[in-house]
Formats: C-alpha cells, structure tokens, sequence
C-alpha cells in the first residue's frame, strides 16, 4: 500500500483481516511464529499485542513485550513463536532503530471529536512513515473523513464502530480487541464508541506532513550566535554535505 495519487473518493473505505501469520497486504503482516526480513531497503515498523518474543538485529538481541513497538531498518529476525503482533512495511527507506512502551492510556495529543493521539514513533523528517496512538474515550461518534494515504490499524483494546463508505453505502463494522484494519486512501468513515466503552487502536501512516526538515529542527533553531538563531544564519549553517545521507 505504497503512497499514490488519488481521487478524493475511494470505493472501499475499510478492510478488516483475519489474524494469520503472513502477509496481509505488501505492506502489512500479522504474526504469531518467527518472522525474518532481508531487504535492506526497507524499514519494519512492529507491535507485540501478545506474549513476548526476541528481535535479533545486526548482531544484538532485544526481548520486546506485549504493548511495546519497535523500528527496524534493514534485516531483522523475530523469534515469536509464543506471541502475536503485526509488522508494517516501509518500502526504500530507512529509518531509525527504535524500541518502545509499553503504550500508555491515553493519547497525549488533541485530535477530533475529543479523541486523543499519541506519535509513538515520530517522522524522523517531515514526510516520513510513523506509528500513533488513538485512544476513543465514551460516547464518541467523530465527524466523516478521510485521510490522503492508507492507515494501518490494530485494536489494542476496547471496543467500537467504524462507519466506512463501502460501495456507495455507509456500514457499521463492530470493532473489538484484536482486530486488524485498513482504511483505505481517501475512504469516507468514522468512527464511534458507546457511552460505557473506550477504545484505544494502533494506527500507522506510510507518510506524513509534519517532522524536522534540514531548516527547522530543534537543534538549528535552539543554536544561538549572539543573539541569533543559527536557522537565520547561511554563513554558518552545513550545505550540500553528502556525508548527511544516509545509505
């Protein structure tokens, strides 16, 4: 599910999968026994919903624990066969090495309709992948919309509805723990809770509009030469060095 230009409508809002290991899209897996990569091109973004298993990367080892996620760039090994997660695909891009959570609660950021959000995994520059939080408290019913490229999704707990656009009709998909999803690119849906449930959902995107660009980060800005921030001196700032990019 690579990023592509797209009507601002899409046929099918919404997919849900069933929980088997293996592939479920080019871009999305689910797994429950031992999982290798080999392209060195790629970044994996994984969850562990269940269990504990052991992720073995350039020669190290990590045991990684139900609630907690996990950015791989190049091969990685995961050794899972008492435990259950899923696994995105970054096609031609490599990220950072990163493990983290458990999860908390609740999002920590504003979203809609008084949902929450959470970067769990942030942009490491503005536009690429990474990996959220949403929590739904009580009594939501958010506003219809959709969102510019595919959304990767899993229920971590609770439970809900999704509304989606699917064929030129509104349906209502229940959603319950465990459950793994895709909204589609520009898919119409929403999504609700009852008044005496929450729901918390693992949510990936392959792209992003926000994160630090070579003239706005946190270092350059916070860089101060008598007075004033190193962004607004050219005289100073690293140009063009090709040492930058990274292989």
């Amino acid at each position: 599910m690579n990023r592509r230009e797209q009507p601002q409508t899409a046929p099918c809002a919404f997919t849900a999968y069933d929980w088997q290991h293996g592939a479920l899209s080019d871009s999305f897996s689910a797994w429950a026994d031992d999982v290798s990569a080999r392209d060195v091109q790629a970044t994996h973004f994984g969850f562990v919903y269940q269990g504990s298993a052991r992720l073995l990367h350039s020669g190290h080892s990590w045991t990684v624990y139900a609630g907690q996620y996990f950015s791989v760039p190049g091969r990685f090994t995961l050794c899972a066969r008492a435990a259950r997660g899923v696994i995105m695909r970054r096609a031609g891009w490599r990220g950072l090495f990163m493990i983290g959570g458990p999860v908390e609660h609740k999002g920590r950021l504003r979203y809609i309709d008084r949902c929450s959000d959470t970067t769990l995994i942030q942009p490491v520059r503005r536009g690429d992948p990474c990996l959220n939080l949403l929590y739904f408290p009580p009594g939501v019913h958010q506003t219809a919309h959709t969102h510019p490229s595919d959304r990767l999704g899993l229920v971590l707990s609770g439970r809900g509805t999704c509304i989606a656009r699917n064929a030129g009709a509104d349906v209502s998909i229940p959603l319950e723990a465990g459950m793994i999803l895709c909204i589609h690119a520009y898919g119409r849906h929403h999504f609700a809770t009852d008044r005496n449930d929450e729901m918390r959902v693992l949510a990936y995107h392959p792209d992003s509009d926000c994160g630090p660009t070579d003239d706005d980060h946190a270092m350059i800005n916070r860089t101060i030469v008598d007075g004033v921030s190193a962004r607004e001196l050219s005289s100073i700032r690293t140009m063009g060095d090709a040492t930058l990019e990274q292989t």
